[in-house]
């Protein structure tokens, strides 16, 4: 789910913008003869009458085809023509129009090279390299690299706009150049620079999933993750994903969730809050491990609980909660099973914990009033042993719980394992 190439959301993307325009989404087309960027006073002229006659031609055709080849032929007659900026924008809007994307795309390359800063070059550029590598384009790195360097191009050339017709989609222009941006980063693990560039997009078009979702991904692959904005923007991605993706989106915001609050109770009141559109709703993390430990204790019978639980309470529980327990397993025989970590003539060193089983560490040192017998001795690291005894004091960290008069019970069955059990997990 962390990959940002998502063909199953935007592969038709790239075939429908010509025709209609999304939200995001640059139009080339300028009016013939205007100045690029509005900065002079007046239009360029030309001053020869059959520069002027070919491109007076070339712009006044109404097919596109005819207009196209008019406009490539001017531009190959007159390089460098005073209205090389205006039949360029002329050309790139016409093969935009025309949904020849490639073409689009060369035209608008040779105009920021005539023009560095052409807004609306820049803008295609950057719109059109970043839609074509989330469409699984298999230059997808190269684009990203390439849309970056035009999105940053564009926002730097931003204070120089005088054209009115820009001005008015100045705020559209940012959205496209911080969506190129934010993508880019964020494939380059970027998270930090990735996540305000893809908030400015997501905020003007907040359901755009083909930013929407990066922007999860962003808050969420940080270190350390942030996951109140992660969630949320994930949970906001499965409600604006296609219906294809909605359930994998879906399933992973709620994973996320889960990490984070130690549960999915509340995630269902996320969700829709998160569908509606409304406000961003907080996130309640996790219980701390000290409140898990109070949570155990609600309730309960200290003496019915298992070792492993003993263990989680009187190390990470407050100092009322350890006093709740110790008090009821004091000076009390218990039965318990483990497995035997090393062995003195009258201490045995075991494990009680399936965690600390596993790690081959003892947490339960168990004194015998006399020397077992060396036929009765276990080897080390015989498991499902068997035992008695009557904790007598108990370390937190490391946790270490000793237990007097000590008993050997009986073996039990090969074929019958005892169960062993889990400490809970701690909340981060």
């Amino acid at each position: 789910m962390k990959k940002i190439l998502l063909t199953v959301v935007l592969g038709g993307a790239v075939a429908a913008w010509a025709q209609q325009p999304a939200q995001g989404q640059p139009d080339a087309q300028s009016q013939a003869g205007q100045p690029a960027q509005g900065g002079a006073s007046q239009a360029p002229v030309i001053k020869d009458p059959a520069e002027y006659n070919a491109y007076v031609a070339a712009v006044g055709q109404k097919d596109n085809t005819a207009k196209i080849s008019g406009l490539e032929a001017f531009l190959t007659q007159y390089p460098n023509s005073v209205m090389k900026v205006q039949a360029l924008e002329l050309l790139m809007g016409t093969y935009q129009q025309s949904n020849n994307i490639a073409k689009t795309t060369e035209t608008a390359q040779k105009l920021v090279t005539a023009d560095p800063c052409n807004e609306r070059a820049l803008a295609l550029l950057a719109y059109l390299d970043r839609i074509q590598a989330q469409s699984g384009a298999a230059n997808a790195q190269g684009l990203l690299v390439d849309g970056k360097k035009y999105g940053q191009a564009g926002l730097d050339c931003l204070p120089k706009v005088t054209d009115p017709e820009l001005l008015k989609n100045k705020s559209q222009m940012e959205v496209i150049f911080d969506s190129a941006i934010g993508v880019a980063d964020l494939q380059d693990k970027d998270y930090t620079d990735a996540a305000p560039a893809l908030k400015k997009a997501v905020d003007s078009n907040p359901t755009d999933f083909s930013v929407v979702y990066p922007l999860a991904l962003a808050y969420l692959s940080q270190n350390p993750p942030d996951y109140q904005n992660g969630i949320w923007y994930a949970a906001r991605a499965s409600a604006v994903a296609p219906a294809a993706a909605t359930q994998q989106i879906e399933k992973y915001a709620r994973s996320q969730y889960v990490k984070f609050h130690a549960g999915d109770d509340g995630w269902a009141d996320v969700l829709a809050a998160a569908k509606a559109n409304g406000p961003q709703v907080p996130i309640k993390p996790a219980p701390t491990p000290a409140e898990q430990a109070h949570n155990m204790l609600q309730g309960a019978d200290p003496t019915k609980m298992d070792f492993a639980t003993w263990e989680f309470i009187l190390t990470n529980g407050s100092s009322d909660d350890q006093a709740s327990v110790w008090s009821a397993i004091k000076g009390k025989a218990v039965q318990m099973v483990g497995t035997v970590i090393s062995t003195e003539p009258d201490t045995f060193m075991i494990a009680g914990s399936s965690d600390d089983i596993d790690a081959k560490k003892a947490d339960i040192t168990l004194k015998f009033e006399d020397k077992v017998p060396t036929r009765l001795v276990p080897k080390d690291g015989a498991d499902n042993f068997q035992f008695q005894g009557e904790p007598a004091s108990y370390t937190s960290s490391p946790f270490m719980m000793v237990l007097e008069k000590g008993q050997l019970l009986k073996a039990a069955a090969p074929a019958k394992k005892a169960p062993v059990h889990h400490k809970p997990a701690a909340s981060q």
